[in-house]
């Protein structure tokens, strides 16, 4: 039987379903692409094929311009209905794990300065030592111009880089007077031992950086490896000055912390033998900016 020829209406209906197919396929494709998490979903997934075949039959409607665009037009509004299908699948599943990556990273931020207090809860005089180089190191590397991550890889490593102490006994962290050259060894041990420790965190290796170089010193007499220059890792240079700032601005049991003035100078005055110039100077100007003096103990 010869088939009607196509009206102008329905030749007008069935390109409107044609372009709506071309963008529903277009989506799903793109959606397919995007989503790396889906791969293995969507490879079992015969969606695919059969959009390659809506689309044959699409074609082929089209060329015969017959009056059977009512068949294509519910193919074309069943990919459609998946391809929204999917992309709310995809969304959601995006939605999902982003709160829960969320959540991880949120938890392991909390754990790790949780940690760092109780570090510093094994010497009286230093209590939120780890937090507050933590907080120096981060605004040190933003005034120097690293990105986002950088900055926040510097606060973990600084919130960690004390945990050696861990294998310090409490009367010597805790010992009101000078230490002995066999206490003072003990304490010089920590950087290795905070190392070892941090090691053990296989998806982390970077944050074992901090704790290790941390009393490095840019003229190679620090330790514990005597590195010199660029040598040591750049968070540690970092840290190294965000950590000396906290020791002269905290209290002490002999002292009070240091005026803002003689911290400033102590900085200033060693850069090139104790620390990088680039942390020092990224430092000073935090010190400048803080007229109250308010980044103290």
């Amino acid at each position: 039987m010869q088939q009607e020829p196509l009206p102008v209406i329905a030749f007008i209906f069935n390109n409107l379903m044609y372009g709506l197919f071309m963008a529903t396929s277009s989506i799903i494709n793109f959606s397919t692409l995007s989503l790396s998490g889906m791969n293995d979903f969507l490879k079992s997934d015969p969606r695919g094929e059969t959009a390659k075949e809506v689309m044959r039959i699409l074609v082929q409607c089209m060329e015969a311009q017959t009056v059977v665009y009512v068949y294509p037009s519910i193919i074309t509004t069943i990919v459609l209905i998946i391809a929204v299908s999917t992309i709310v699948k995809n969304i959601t599943y995006m939605n999902e794990t982003i709160r829960t990556h969320g959540q991880i990273k949120a938890l392991s931020v909390e754990v790790m300065e949780a940690l760092a207090h109780t570090i510093d809860a094994k010497d009286e005089y230093t209590r939120g030592h780890s937090v507050r180089v933590a907080k120096y190191s981060k605004m040190i590397a933003e005034k120097m111009g690293l990105n986002a991550e950088e900055c926040e890889n510097v606060y973990y490593m600084g919130l960690l880089h004390d945990i050696g102490k861990i294998g310090v006994p409490n009367e010597i962290i805790n010992k009101p007077a000078r230490l002995t050259d066999d206490e003072y060894g003990v304490i010089k041990k920590h950087p290795v031992t905070g190392f070892d420790i941090l090691a053990e965190i296989k998806t982390r290796p970077d944050l074992a950086t901090g704790a290790r170089w941390h009393h490095e010193r840019y003229d190679g007499s620090g330790y514990p490896d005597h590195k010199t220059g660029e040598e040591i890792p750049l968070p540690a240079r970092i840290i190294s000055v965000a950590d000396s700032y906290d020791a002269m601005t905290s209290n002490r049991s002999y002292r009070k912390y240091l005026p803002q003035d003689v911290v400033r100078g102590e900085i200033e005055a060693n850069i090139g033998t104790q620390f990088d110039e680039q942390p020092a100077r990224a430092m000073l100007q935090i010190i400048d900016e803080d007229t109250d003096y308010m980044f103290h103990e």
